[in-house]
């Protein structure tokens, strides 16, 4: 795919971003900017282990950062270009915020070459049984859904 000078732009920025979060100790070697309507409105890196926040990856933090900065929950209209391919955590944030685009430098596979569990994480998600390396256990509770019809019934609720 052939990109843009603002998009390689962009995308040198996040690059950028990794490496200052990594010169900062902040956390792992990983950036990420939001655009939208061809100028930068957030930047995140890496603070899972100066915050200390497992969530606190850059694609998450510049998702933060960019609805502060609109005011708002959905960012539809923007794009994410993020240092390295996304992990499974930061694909459903980005997919919850709902980004138009995702453009990312290193792959997956280059995380893991540098220590990191993105492979495995994406392997585990599409084992074909379907077992997580964790437990995951449903409790039926007769209560289970009071909190959605809770929500059904509010007026004026944002949906999202």
């Amino acid at each position: 795919m052939s990109l843009s000078e603002a998009q390689r732009r962009f995308l040198g920025l996040a690059i950028a971003e990794a490496v200052a979060g990594v010169e900062a100790r902040a956390g792992g070697p990983f950036g990420a900017v939001l655009v939208q309507d061809g100028a930068v409105i957030a930047r995140g890196h890496n603070r899972v282990t100066s915050r200390p926040d497992a969530t606190a990856h850059a694609e998450v933090e510049a998702i933060r950062a960019a609805c502060v900065a609109l005011g708002t929950h959905s960012l539809a209209g923007c794009e994410l270009y993020a240092s390295c391919e996304p992990c499974p955590m930061c694909l459903s944030a980005i997919h919850w915020a709902r980004i138009d685009r995702v453009y990312y430098a290193a792959t997956r596979t280059d995380a893991a070459a540098a220590g990191f569990d993105d492979v495995r994480l994406y392997d585990e998600l599409i084992r074909p049984d379907a077992k997580l390396g964790i437990e995951v256990v449903h409790v039926p509770a007769a209560d289970a859904e009071a909190p959605f019809a809770a929500w059904t019934r509010l007026e004026g609720r944002k949906p999202y």
